[in-house]
């Protein structure tokens, strides 16, 4: 599948910003299973100064500074991105869950040593005793990881209800956990607190999923958003990217962008800035198959 995605974040003040610096990611990454064919982003002024690099994650950041006022900013993030089914979900050949635990207690191997540093606590997420009662129905000793994580996806989709009004991007997990109410990001996160509270490997994946539209109608230009779901290791098979949002794998209509340990490493667009005001902030994002 072929994509063209246009993500537009805008922020209006009502006196000037004196001096502001930015992070933005917003370049889709490519992999196995996606390539980033073309990427650009527009900045409205023109920023005093603009790089970007690669961060320790391996995604592309963009950092850009504004030493001259401004009230407005505008920056449309334009990319053109291939993304194909991921073909091996295959239960068959899954190791179990208990096995994978163990090697990441004792990494003998490279991937192991990488994934690794996805069993840890994170800024935005804490293993708890609580996630971890949560999890274990889905795992029983000797369990495949797939069938295992493909049922906690499962039970997280039905317990826990969409309300975009019900958390903020600061909410803690507790709260969520105890209201048994978030959006995306929110799911991603309890999911991987909950894998990684096992003693398993979760990173937290953003990026944007296609909508389908009820049929004969058309999709509404910025009915699309940034969405996030997560990947588990599941050692030699690699890693699987589940949504919890959707209970689905992620896959032709998941489009990455960037991954972390949790939203506070791949946060879309961030900045300090002094000055401006009131400060207003609009985003719109279109995912269009071409």
């Amino acid at each position: 599948m072929r994509y063209r995605i246009t993500h537009i974040t805008q922020y209006e003040s009502s006196e000037p910003v004196s001096v502001c610096h930015n992070q933005a990611w917003l370049t889709p990454r490519s992999s196995d299973r996606q390539v980033c064919c073309s990427h650009q982003l527009k900045i409205c002024p023109e920023p005093s100064t603009q790089f970007s690099q690669t961060d320790a994650f391996g995604n592309t950041v963009t950092r850009f500074s504004f030493n001259e006022g401004y009230t407005s900013l505008k920056v449309c993030a334009a990319s053109v991105v291939n993304v194909e089914n991921h073909t091996g979900h295959n239960g068959a050949s899954m190791p179990t869950w208990d096995s994978v635990a163990s090697a990441l207690r004792n990494p003998q191997t490279a991937d192991e040593l990488e994934a690794m540093e996805f069993c840890f606590d994170s800024p935005r997420i804490h293993n708890t005793v609580k996630l971890a009662g949560y999890a274990r129905a889905a795992f029983p000793p000797e369990c495949s990881i797939q069938d295992a994580v493909v049922d906690l996806t499962r039970r997280i989709h039905a317990d826990f209800e969409y309300d975009p009004r019900a958390t903020t991007v600061t909410t803690p997990m507790a709260e969520v956990m105890s209201r048994r109410k978030g959006v995306c990001q929110d799911f991603a996160h309890l999911e991987i607190g909950m894998l990684r509270s096992l003693g398993l490997a979760a990173r937290y994946v953003s990026g944007y999923v296609r909508t389908h539209p009820p049929e004969g109608q058309r999709c509404l230009v910025g009915a699309d958003a940034s969405h996030a779901w997560l990947s588990v290791y599941c050692g030699e098979a690699g890693w699987i990217d589940v949504d919890p949002t959707n209970n689905c794998f992620a896959e032709a209509d998941h489009i990455m962008v960037a991954w972390g340990r949790d939203y506070s490493d791949v946060t879309p667009l961030r900045g300090v800035y002094t000055g401006g005001g009131r400060h207003s902030l609009s985003v719109s994002v279109e995912v269009v198959v071409i």
